[in-house]
């Protein structure tokens, strides 16, 4: 039959067709992904990277809770050596010192009420061979110009170092005689209300005064002659 023999139709040696695919590649067809396997890379990477993203996340916040730990710790461990029935002395940058009640303390400030300060109110003219003396005053807070109230937030990074004082202490004396002086709180900022603290040289020349004003009394007077 002619039909058989058409060109167009190669036939094999068992008679079967052959197509142009299984003889360029030996019988086996080329295999490409699927879309489903497609989708399943993708949903994968999704996940990795979710995942990664939360793992990091919780690694952050894992740091700063420790870092807030330790910093809340120290503040605590810093705080229990302040003497809550004393005074205590903050000395500052600029050399400014305030005596007070510390009732805060942190990273950031330090709280303070009940407070007293150092002024010096004039120089005193020496004598030839001693030293100058200062007239030092203990002043209570609240009569400034500006007229504060006797409670200060001090920035933490401007205190150099804190001490709780003795209550035998210069200061603590000072600052008790005033309260017992003003037992209603400082009323009138005219009146006089410091409270000295005299140094030792303060107290030399008082006596050396003393001295001077008994000699000149116990000197005796020369009669005078008329002429």
């Amino acid at each position: 039959m002619e039909w058989m023999n058409r060109p167009g139709k190669p036939m094999g040696n068992t008679g079967q067709t052959v197509s142009p695919t299984n003889g360029m590649t030996g019988g086996h067809s080329q295999q490409t992904p699927s879309s489903n396997e497609k989708r399943t890379k993708r949903r994968s990477s999704s996940f990795h990277t979710i995942t990664s993203v939360i793992l990091l996340f919780s690694i952050t916040l894992l740091a700063v809770a420790v870092i807030g730990f330790i910093m809340n710790y120290r503040q605590k461990d810093e705080s229990r050596y302040v003497a809550t029935d004393k005074m205590q002395a903050i000395f500052l940058n600029g050399g400014q010192v305030y005596f007070g009640k510390i009732r805060e303390l942190n990273n950031k400030y330090v709280g303070v009420t009940d407070i007293y300060y150092l002024r010096v109110n004039q120089q005193v003219q020496p004598k030839q061979g001693e030293q100058s003396a200062q007239d030092i005053s203990l002043v209570k807070l609240g009569c400034e110009l500006h007229g504060p109230q006797d409670q200060m937030l001090i920035n933490r990074d401007q205190v150099v170092f804190w001490e709780n004082l003795k209550a035998d202490g210069k200061v603590a004396k000072a600052v008790e005689s005033y309260k017992q002086a003003n037992p209603n709180g400082q009323q009138n900022c005219e009146a006089t209300t410091q409270q000295t603290t005299p140094t030792d040289t303060d107290k030399q020349q008082d006596t050396e005064s003393q001295q001077q004003e008994s000699s000149q009394q116990n000197q005796p007077t020369t009669p005078q002659t008329a002429q």
